[in-house]
C-alpha cells in the first residue's frame, strides 16, 4: 500500500503540470479576457475609447483561436468603441463581417446575433448620414438605410415576442430614426451637428466598403433615436 501510495502521491506534480500546460491555461487566458473586459468599460465609461479598444485587441490576441463566441463579443464591442473614436469605416467593414459569420453558424446565440446586427445596422445609419451629406445619389445610401430600417423592424418584433418591452422600445425609436433620416431634406441634414462617430469620415475620407449590405438579418427567434432630428441610434448593445 505504501508503494502505490507513493506512486500515486508522486503523480500529483504530473497531474498539476498537465492542467496547467492543457487546460489550465485556456481558463487563464479566459479569466485574463474578462478582467480586460472589465477595464474596458472602466476605460469606455472615461471616454478613453483608443486605450479600451487596444486592450480589446490583445484580449483577442490572447483568446484560443477556438472561443468564437468570446471573440466576437470582443469585435462587436470594439466595434461599438471604434465608432465612438471615429473610425466608422473599421467598425462598419468589421462588424458587417461579423454578421455574415454569425449567419453562417449551425448553432449561434440569440443575443449575440440580435447584438451584432443592430450594431451593424447603426453603422449604417451613420455610413448614411455621411452619404446624404456628400450628395452622393439616392442610389448609393438607400439600399444601406433600407438595411437599417428592416434591421431595426426585426429586432422590435423579436423583442415584442419575447415581451422585452424596453428594448421593443428602442429598436422602435431605432426605426423610427432610419426613417426620418431617409426622408430628411438635405438642407435640414446639413444644418444638424455632425455625430461624432461621422466626423473622420467626412470631405471624402470615409473608406467603408460601401458594397450591398449584408444579408437580411436570420429569422431565427432569438444617443437615443428619437428621430435624426433627434440624435442618432444607440449603439446596439442593450446597456
Amino acid at each position: 500500500m505504501r508503494v502505490v501510495a507513493f506512486a500515486v502521491w508522486c503523480l500529483v506534480p504530473l497531474f498539476f503540470l498537465g492542467y496547467h500546460f492543457g487546460p489550465g491555461q485556456e481558463s487563464a487566458a479566459l479569466d485574463q479576457v474578462d478582467r480586460s473586459l472589465h477595464s474596458t468599460k472602466t476605460l469606455a465609461g472615461e471616454q478613453d475609447y483608443e486605450a479600451a479598444i487596444a486592450l480589446l485587441n490583445a484580449s483577442l490576441e490572447k483568446l484560443p483561436a477556438d472561443k468564437f463566441d468570446e471573440a466576437a463579443r470582443i469585435r462587436l464591442e470594439r466595434a461599438r468603441l471604434q465608432m465612438l473614436n471615429q473610425q466608422l469605416p473599421e467598425a462598419f467593414n468589421d462588424v458587417q463581417t461579423l454578421v455574415d459569420e454569425l449567419a453562417e453558424r449551425p448553432h449561434v446565440d440569440p443575443q449575440l446575433l440580435s447584438d451584432a446586427q443592430a450594431t451593424f445596422a447603426n453603422s449604417q445609419y451613420y455610413v448614411t448620414w455621411l452619404m446624404r451629406l456628400e450628395g452622393r445619389p439616392r442610389e448609393d445610401w438607400e439600399p444601406q438605410v433600407e438595411s437599417a430600417r428592416q434591421i431595426f423592424r426585426q429586432l422590435a418584433e423579436e423583442a415584442e415576442v419575447k415581451g422585452d418591452t424596453q428594448a421593443s422600445k428602442l429598436r422602435r425609436e431605432d426605426l423610427e430614426a432610419s426613417i426620418r433620416l431617409a426622408r430628411m431634406d438635405v438642407g435640414d441634414l446639413q444644418g444638424l451637428p455632425l455625430p461624432t462617430q461621422c466626423q473622420s469620415c467626412k470631405s471624402g475620407k470615409c473608406n467603408c466598403k460601401g458594397k450591398k449590405p449584408s444579408k437580411k438579418p436570420s429569422t431565427k427567434t432569438s444617443q437615443d433615436a428619437r428621430g435624426a432630428s433627434a440624435g442618432p441610434p444607440r449603439d446596439g448593445g442593450g446597456n
